[in-house]
């Protein structure tokens, strides 16, 4: 693995970062290594798909990695993944500390599948210790497309940088129904509030997005209340794709 010095200290670099990094002048044969990286990604697509195909209804939960145990939103967060559980929901999350594991926590204590999709960090992220399933991904776009394929909504807890980033790319997905009869629910609702505010006064306001992207964005309060959500649009999302034609071969 290459190393580098900056100001931010010495560190490793991670596949993304060096998948990411602006090639400049550098020779034809480091630009020649990209085929080999695209068999990386195809590797890495095949270990997910591979671990998680036998997974069933499940719920993917964001939030923070730096939310103690204690704080009030480990505790709601424990108690929605638990309540949806017991709903008959997988729960599946970043596998890391904070929210991600109240959720895995939350899913473990109800006897629900709990899985963990942990993503190489220069500052180690570790595993909880609440996952049955806990995979590891150098590429944050492969470990994306974990979260999105195997679940059937998104619980957002409060967070930073990674949460509000999960969040609206989500969204997009939605508004460009790439993914379709997916709820998009944010906990906690106070906590949200000033965000949606900015979003109806000024993107709204201002023609960048409309009335409908914002009714694709729900809020909760309460465990009973994200399992409402979630189951009924779980079966809008079953009628729906049993609805649709087979394409051929499939």
């Amino acid at each position: 693995m290459v190393e580098e010095s900056s100001s931010l200290g010495r560190h490793a670099q991670t596949f993304d970062e060096e998948l990411f990094m602006w090639l400049g002048d550098e020779p034809s044969e480091v630009r020649a290594a990209d085929a080999a990286r695209i068999r990386d990604i195809a590797a890495e697509l095949a270990y997910g798909f591979d671990a998680l195909a036998q997974v069933g209804r499940a719920v993917t939960i964001f939030g923070s990695a730096r939310t103690p145990e204690g704080h009030e939103d480990y505790t709601l967060v424990r108690a929605v993944a638990a309540a949806l559980g017991a709903a008959g929901f997988a729960v599946i999350t970043g596998g890391g500390p904070g929210l991600m594991e109240a959720a895995n926590r939350g899913a473990r204590e109800a006897g629900a599948l709990s899985i963990g999709c942990n993503i190489e960090l220069p500052h180690e992220q570790m595993p909880n210790r609440y996952l049955d399933i806990s995979l590891r991904f150098r590429h944050f776009f492969a470990r994306k497309i974990m979260f999105v394929r195997y679940a059937s909504a998104f619980v957002v807890a409060p967070g930073g940088f990674g949460t509000l980033d999960e969040l609206f790319e989500a969204l997009t997905l939605i508004q460009t129904q790439t993914i379709r009869h997916f709820p998009t629910i944010l906990l906690a609702r106070p906590e949200w509030e000033q965000m949606l505010s900015w979003l109806r006064e000024h993107a709204l306001q201002q023609g960048r997005i409309d009335e409908d992207d914002l009714k694709r964005i729900q809020t909760a309060a309460d465990p009973d209340e994200v399992c409402s959500l979630v189951s009924a649009a779980h079966e809008r999302r079953r009628q729906h794709i049993h609805g649709q034609p087979r394409r051929s071969g499939s």
